[in-house]
Parts: structure tokens; sequence; C-alpha cells
């Protein structure tokens, strides 16, 4: 099992390219089940979840072939099995985002429930609420959730909370449903938007995506289409915490900074200096951070998947900065991680205070989950010594190539085999 070996105390300089959003690309790659067109995709990003949806649109027939430098194509003219397995869906929740594509274009899907969630419950009960109220009968059999539809009809949907795959799963489904479809507290992230206006792309029609009322009018066929995914806002807000902490300038092409609101906002808070442009962002820090707080909420709010890597930002910061986790009941297991390796933290339910010292040290530590490895690796850049994280192939389902990256940046980070 791979690990990473990080000698911390230098500051980063220098410019990388932010690649595809991981979030945006396994719903898009979801959506090539809804034509037996081709689907010719751009920016996809070559990692461990990428690769797991990809697998899985192969066993349910979908021809998924890799192209060079970041493209992949798909063509869903011979699907011939309309189940994705638990072996498949359990190594990732994303995959109950092929329910509403097959269920809508073949009339039936049959797809394992995906288990357990080291970061907490996502229950999938808003997608079957959903298509039911689109018409399906759905049963729960035997650890799957079969859905069956002659065709499904366009209904008013109300979810009882924001969520995201929820939200996708029903915009897909009522692309190919009979009428108008008006979703209600739907989900405003730009991975929305941009699922939203590939499914325009391939002949959808979709109104008021990247707000919280999305009306689609169903349509008998989609057809093919070529799109390039949206740049990955949570890998760019990961290397701005990671140059606000060690210090440095760092210039990041292929960033949108307009999906980062929030984030930007509280960079600058934390003293960190920014400029940008179309596709650009360009940030440096003198000196030690400011302590920042946060409360995490659904966009355009402070995004639960920054959590992680502000709270190491803020172990070194000057000052106290207090964090509520509102999204997730169980994300605070980097805490511990973060406390060995010289942090001041506590922990009072869905609240994190962390006081701020001038220094961590390096340690080795163990990566529970994809945005906490991020925490981990900032703090070994900041740490003084060698710091070892252990379990990075949860850093692989959502990060290309990061140690690469760090190390175009000037810091001292290596992969290593568990059997060094």
């Amino acid at each position: 099992m791979d690990k990473l070996r990080i000698t911390g105390g230098g500051p980063l300089h220098g410019e990388i390219t932010v690649s595809g959003a991981k979030n945006s690309a396994l719903p898009i790659l979801c959506a090539g089940l809804l034509t037996a067109d081709t689907l010719a995709l751009e920016n996809v990003p070559e990692l461990n979840d990428i690769a797991t949806m990809l697998r899985l649109l192969g066993h349910v027939g979908t021809h998924a072939e890799r192209q060079p430098h970041g493209g992949v194509t798909i063509r869903a003219d011979q699907v011939d099995k309309l189940e994705a397995p638990y072996e498949l869906v359990k190594t990732m929740r994303a995959s109950i985002l092929v329910l509403g594509p097959l269920l809508a274009r073949f009339g039936e899907a049959r797809v394992s429930l995906p288990g357990g969630c080291s970061i907490g419950q996502r229950p999938v009960d808003q997608h079957i609420k959903g298509l039911a109220a689109l018409g399906a009968d759905i049963k729960l059999e035997h650890g799957f959730v079969v859905a069956r539809a002659k065709r499904l009809k366009g209904a008013s949907i109300r979810t009882d909370m924001v969520t995201v795959t929820g939200t996708e799963n029903l915009m897909m489904a009522a692309t190919l449903a009979q009428g108008r479809t008006v979703l209600e507290n739907a989900a405003r992230e730009p991975e929305i938007v941009d699922l939203a206006e590939l499914l325009i792309k391939m002949g959808a029609q979709i109104q008021g995506h990247g707000t919280d009322r999305i009306v689609i009018d169903g349509v008998d066929r989609l057809h093919g289409a070529t799109h390039r995914v949206i740049p990955d806002r949570i890998e760019a807000g990961t290397f701005l915490c990671a140059v606000a902490a060690t210090g440095g300038e760092i210039t990041l092409r292929a960033a949108d900074a307009s999906h980062m609101g929030a984030t930007l906002d509280k960079l600058a808070e934390a003293g960190l200096s920014l400029e940008y442009g179309a596709d650009w962002i360009r940030a440096s820090m003198r000196g030690r951070p400011r302590a920042v707080s946060a409360r995490t909420h659904e966009y355009p709010g402070f995004a639960t998947d920054m959590q992680a890597q502000f709270m190491a930002l803020d172990t070194v910061a000057e000052g106290t900065g207090v964090i509520v986790e509102n999204i997730f009941e169980n994300r605070y297991m980097h805490v511990q991680e973060l406390i060995r390796m010289g942090a001041d933290i506590d922990i009072d339910g869905h609240t994190a205070v962390v006081r701020g010292v001038p220094r961590l040290s390096g340690a080795t530590v163990m990566a529970t989950d994809l945005r906490a490895s991020a925490s981990l690796v900032i703090g070994g850049l900041v740490a003084d010594g060698e710091t070892v994280i252990d379990r990075i192939y949860h850093l692989d389902r959502g990060y290309q190539q990061m140690e690469y990256k760090l190390r175009e940046l000037g810091a001292r980070i290596e992969r290593v085999s568990g059997r060094e």
C-alpha cells in the first residue's frame, strides 16, 4: 500500500494546472447512458473514482474508452445489463448516479445500495422519493434498489434536503420523461450547472440550473455531444490552502475563480493575497496566516469538501479558528491525526476549536477519507521534519498526481510503496 513521505518547512513557488472536476465528471459520464450516440468528453481527470465509474459503465455494456490528454468517449448503444453490482458500488457512492439514466432510457434499473460511508450518512431516500414521483415503481430487494417504469412522467418534486447527487439523478431522469418536471430545493453547485449544460448540448430542455428551482421539459430522445469538464474548484482550493499555510507564491492555470467565492473570501481573510482572471488564480503569502472561522453549508456557502484543508491551515495560524461542520456528522476524523503532529484542536459535537501553534512536527499519520488526506498533506508541508501519510488510496480518489504537482511547486514529497 503506497504512502506519501513529506519533508516540510519550505514555501511553495511555481505554476501548476488544475485538473478537471471529479464531482462534475462522474455524473457527466453517467449521462452517456441517456443516448445511443457517442459522447466525447474532455478534461476528465485520471482518478480512481473515474476508473471505477468507467468499469461500472463497461459492466452494463457501455463502450467507454480513455483518450489522450484527459479525453473519454462513451457509446451506450449496446447496453445489455441494467444492474450495478455491490462489488463496484461499495467503493464509490456516486455509482447511484446510473439509476436515473438507466431507468429513464431503458425502463428498468437495479442498483446496489451503497452501504456505509466513512464521513457520515448519505441516504439515497431522496433519489427514491423523486423517481417515485416521476412514476417509477421502486422496491428494495436483497440490498438493491429495483426501479421500473414504462415511461417516466413529469412531476413537481421538492426534496427534503439539498442533495447534489439527488438533483443530478433526478435531472438526468427527467430529460426523457413525458412532460414537465420541476425540481424544487435543487442543489446549485457549479457541477450541477456543468451537467445541465452537457444535457442541453445533447438535446435536453432545461432551465434554472444554478438556482434552487430547475425546470426540465422531457424529450423523446437525446443525441451525442462534445463537452469539456469544468476545473476542480476543490483541488484549486486545496493548493491555495497549502500556499497560505507554507508561504510563497503560486499560479494555478485552468482555474475558475467564479466557482470559488466562499473559499477565496476565507483565504483572503487568512491573509492570502489573490489575483485572478478568466482561467487563472495567482496567490501569495508573506508571514504567518491569520486564523479563520467557517461554517460548512450547501453551495454557494462554504464547502464541506474544504473544511479539513482550512482546519490544517488554522493549525499554524495566528489566533483561534472555530469551524462548524453542518453537512456530515463524522467528518472530523483527521483531527486526531493533526493532533499527532502537534495541533491544538478541541471538538465539541459539530464544532472544532483550533488554536494555532507556531509549527507542527512531522509524524506518521493515517488518511481516513479523501479530504482528510489533503489536510494531512498540508500539515506535512508546514511541519518540521518528516511526515509519512498512510492509506493514500483515499487521496488518489480525488487528486490527480498531487505529489507531482506539489514537487513542481518545490515541495519535498515522494510516493513510496508500503514495503519500504
